[in-house]
């Protein structure tokens, strides 16, 4: 009984909206107007014309995601393992970019990645280029590093989570049977925070692959992902049956794409030892 709102606030704000529209997709408009019917061609024109989008835009994300999680468990086992009490003011640092705004993050990489920006400046300033990198700004590498940066706090959460968890009685052990740091991190601390890594990835991935603001304020005419043709197809061309099937084409490839990444986590960081 304790669960029932929860699963009434997700079964009536979730799981039917869904429902509903995925049943748009089969659907036609006809006259501007939203007609039933059950057809596949939908799904046929959105492999016919966005498939390039969709492609685009699931490797963009999977470079996000890797980026993010690789430099979020750094710093988590930098916090966890080697910082001691500084650990903690290294993760204040890196919480206390939540409090600004999603679009502060997107101006102010806008701003520093621009021709007369903070990162051309200094690239200037040490001699290492002549004239300013044009490509910096709207291109999938300000898009990148943008997410980047704004997905960074949402994965060290869950990683520095499960570092915690990690015992120090088989890393002592490990230390005194002659094992390196990369070994132990390896076969001991790895295995013992996979789901973290995981959860870390998840996030990481998902946000980015439905993101259509920051590719449309940094990334230019060159690097429009899929939420950018989503939206336009609901707001601009009022085509909600095409619009949904993308949307559920996304995450389908999604959905595959993060069990991809969970089997091989599982293949790779197995732990090699009995609990």
């Amino acid at each position: 009984m304790g669960l029932t709102p929860a699963f009434a606030v997700f079964g009536v704000f979730f799981a039917l909206p869904m429902a509903y529209l995925l049943v748009v997709t089969f659907w036609r408009i006809r006259r501007y107007r939203l007609t039933p019917d059950f057809t596949f061609a939908n799904y046929q024109n959105v492999y016919g014309d966005y498939l390039h989008a969709l492609v685009f835009t699931i490797v963009i994300a999977f470079v996000i995601a890797c980026i993010t999680t690789l430099l979020a468990f750094a710093i988590a086992y930098l916090i966890r393992f080697r910082s001691g009490l500084f650990g903690q003011v290294i993760l204040l640092s890196a919480l206390a970019t939540l409090f600004g705004g999603y679009l502060v993050k997107i101006y102010a990489w806008k701003a520093m990645l621009g021709a007369q920006g903070s990162v051309n400046l200094l690239l200037i300033t040490l001699g290492l280029i002549d004239q300013p990198i044009e490509w910096l700004l709207y291109s999938p590498t300000a898009v990148i590093l943008t997410l980047v940066h704004f997905m960074l706090p949402f994965a060290l959460l869950p990683i520095l989570a499960g570092l915690r968890g990690i015992s120090e009685a088989p890393l002592e052990a490990a230390r005194d049977l002659g094992a390196g740091p990369w070994r132990i991190t390896k076969d001991i601390v790895l295995p013992q925070c996979r789901t973290s890594l995981f959860a870390a990835f998840t996030l990481s991935f998902l946000i980015p692959a439905g993101d259509y603001v920051t590719p449309r304020l940094v990334g230019g005419t060159e690097t429009f992902m899929v939420g950018n043709f989503i939206e336009n197809l609901f707001i601009g061309r009022m085509n909600a049956p095409m619009g949904a099937a993308l949307a559920f084409s996304t995450l389908l490839a999604c959905a595959l794409v993060l069990l991809f990444v969970n089997w091989l986590l599982k293949r790779v960081f197995t732990p090699k030892w009995g609990h």
